[in-house]
């Protein structure tokens, strides 16, 4: 309803990004504790090397490439201009509903 009000009261919706899975399977095998611990690093840090990222996370640079490249394959990342990688989001909601078998 607060994205209504405030779309009513500017005239403009607030536009968001969007990533789906197809199942939460998916969503936590593309979203590792891992992966999840590397977005916050990033969130809201701009464009970074991966070594700088890895550096953040204290994790090995090898380790980190490989969880960005998934990140980069599932659109969840950016390469940045010039090199280097950017999570584009100030904020992250992550949504799912479950279905009685």
């Amino acid at each position: 309803m607060a994205d209504f009000a405030r779309a009513w009261r500017t005239g403009k919706p607030e536009r968001s990004a969007r990533i789906s899975f197809a199942s939460p399977e998916l969503l936590w095998k593309v979203l590792t504790a891992k992966r999840w611990e590397l977005l916050k690093a990033l969130c809201g840090a701009g464009p970074v090397s991966i070594r700088e990222a890895a550096r953040r996370v204290d994790r090995d640079v090898k380790a980190v490439h490989g969880d960005v490249t998934a990140l980069l394959s599932a659109g969840v990342l950016d390469r940045a201009e010039g090199g280097g990688i950017v999570f584009p989001y100030e904020a992250v909601k992550v949504e799912f509903l479950l279905h009685a078998a």
